[in-house]
């Protein structure tokens, strides 16, 4: 057995019922930072006039952190992929870190260090405990009939 799955099979005896309502407070929390950072344009404008030579790398970041916030704090918050979702939002976040105090105001939808921190540390929880029992993996793992999908046509 290696290492991933030991984690995985870790994370899945060890996860407290708790937890669901935490998972499901972090997604909706990294959606709605997602629109946040929609509305929060001129942040982006400023460090693209700052420099002209980021402006691919900046559009490319812009639309990195709205798509995996939003989309992966769905995720998150339903207990779908949570792992993978959880991990794809981590070096947003790190970069919060690094960023938050940055002349620029990027990342201002982080206001204090210390929540962006404690994101931090629930999406790196997460990425190790998964979804728990209260996700629609679990519902998927236990119910596989139900999600099979009918494309093929039986004779």
């Amino acid at each position: 057995m290696n290492m991933l799955q030991r984690v995985v099979r870790w994370g899945e005896t060890h996860y407290p019922l708790w937890l669901n309502v935490v998972r499901i407070m972090l997604g909706l929390f990294l959606m709605w930072v997602g629109v946040l950072f929609v509305m929060n344009r001129d942040a982006l404008d400023t460090l693209i006039k700052q420099s002209p030579a980021l402006v691919t790398f900046a559009f490319f970041v812009a639309h990195y952190i709205v798509f995996v916030h939003t989309v992966g704090g769905l995720f998150i918050a339903m207990g779908l992929e949570t792992r993978f979702c959880a991990l794809l939002n981590i070096p947003i976040l790190l970069g919060a870190v690094l960023f938050v105090h940055s002349s620029t105001g990027l990342f201002q939808v982080y206001p204090v260090l210390g929540l962006s921190l404690l994101v931090l540390i629930l999406l790196i929880v997460f990425a190790i405990a998964g979804s728990g029992r209260i996700s629609v993996d679990e519902f998927m793992r236990r119910h596989p009939e139900r999600h099979r999908k009918h494309t093929y046509i039986d004779f």
